[in-house]
């Protein structure tokens, strides 16, 4: 009798959970809406929206060339590259080619269905001054790729600053854009051809 208890208390929990998360959301998107919501980045959160399956998408960025870019992997780490234009980005496939794809193919084999946009607090996309230049001098090279130390982070780090290092996750990539831009980074929905 006890195991549907904690079921009915875990999903409970997971339920208020979630329409907390999504209550925070609605009221972020107000705040960005009346010029309220964090500019700058603080300690804790350098982040105030981040790509999330419960993201409402409620406002959608159409990117534009040089933005950065992510989607999910199985719901448990995000990949991110560079939007070319013309629903093309460049990404370093885990194979180690840097290679231009569709939104469709950038999105295939992974679990999510959304492509997500780095955004300043009034929703534009964040791009560095050489970041197209660096990004299309690449193509098609090859790197020795590795999933902690020679990943997606470091490759669209490394076309946004000229500077390789090493980027474990998704947290410290999103930090170090924070620094680069002096700001708080706002993952939004992109605006992109139905799949």
């Amino acid at each position: 009798m006890a195991l549907p208890l904690l079921w009915l208390g875990g999903a409970a929990l997971g339920a208020a959970f979630i329409a907390d998360a999504k209550q925070k959301q609605k009221q972020l998107t107000l705040d960005r809406r009346l010029g309220r919501a964090p500019k700058a980045a603080d300690d804790k959160r350098v982040s105030p929206l981040s790509p999330s399956v419960l993201h409402l998408g409620e406002v959608k960025v159409a990117p534009k060339p040089g933005a950065l870019v992510c989607c999910f992997v199985f719901g448990v780490i995000e990949h991110t590259g560079i939007w070319l234009g013309d629903d093309t980005l460049l990404e370093l496939h885990g194979s180690g080619l840097i290679r231009p794809v569709s939104s469709r193919r950038f999105l295939a084999g992974r679990t999510g269905s959304r492509i997500f946009v780095a955004c300043d607090h009034q929703h534009r996309s964040l791009i560095g001054e050489s970041v197209l230049t660096r990004a299309q001098q690449t193509l098609y090279q090859y790197r020795d790729y590795d999933l902690f130390d020679n990943n997606c982070h470091r490759f669209v780090w490394s076309c946004l600053t000229g500077e390789e290092l090493s980027i474990s996750s998704f947290d410290k990539f999103n930090r170090l854009l924070s620094r680069h831009f002096a700001q708080a980074i706002y993952w939004d929905e992109a605006a992109i051809p139905k799949l």
